[in-house]
């Protein structure tokens, strides 16, 4: 899936980034409410069996395996997630927080690196999809990117 621009509205307007992120937002703004009252509760287990000598691995609650799916569904999300942390000098949750609370509809594509940093991460890394739902950052820039595009959109109309 493409974000790119249709050709019918400058590109890296607002209209063009509303555009572009409204459809793809409709798919994570249902997941809202659950990141919400989720966020100081535990939302996966990890699971060992002493008898077949394994190797523990975390089982995740099946609404934040949704939100997942939904998100890599998406276009939002960016293999080079990496150049916000390092553009940023993000290097904690409080940091990540910072940037979304002070995000405009111009810092877009930031949000979305840090979307993308715990949802690359968390297929690799079995403890950061939980991490994102209990320090709050899941939810809070899902939320921000929603109010962004929401609030630019009757603007732009």
């Amino acid at each position: 899936m493409t974000m790119e621009n249709d050709g019918s509205v400058n590109e890296n307007s607002v209209e063009d980034i509303v555009s572009r992120y409204r459809p793809e937002l409709d798919k994570l703004v249902p997941y809202l409410n659950w990141l919400k009252d989720n966020a100081s509760n535990e939302v996966a287990q990890s699971y060992s069996n002493s008898e077949l000598k394994s190797m523990p691995f975390p089982i995740y609650d099946s609404t934040l395996l949704s939100f997942v799916k939904a998100a890599q569904n998406t276009a939002l999300i960016d293999r080079n997630y990496v150049y916000v942390y390092s553009r940023h000098r993000i290097s904690s949750a409080k940091d990540e927080l910072t940037i979304i609370h002070d995000a405009q509809i111009t810092d877009i594509d930031d949000l979305a690196g840090i979307l993308s940093k715990y949802i690359l991460t968390g297929m690799t890394k079995g403890t950061v999809w939980a991490e994102g739902v209990r320090n709050g950052v899941l939810y809070n820039v899902v939320k921000k990117m929603d109010e962004l595009v929401k609030f630019w959109a009757v603007k732009t109309c």
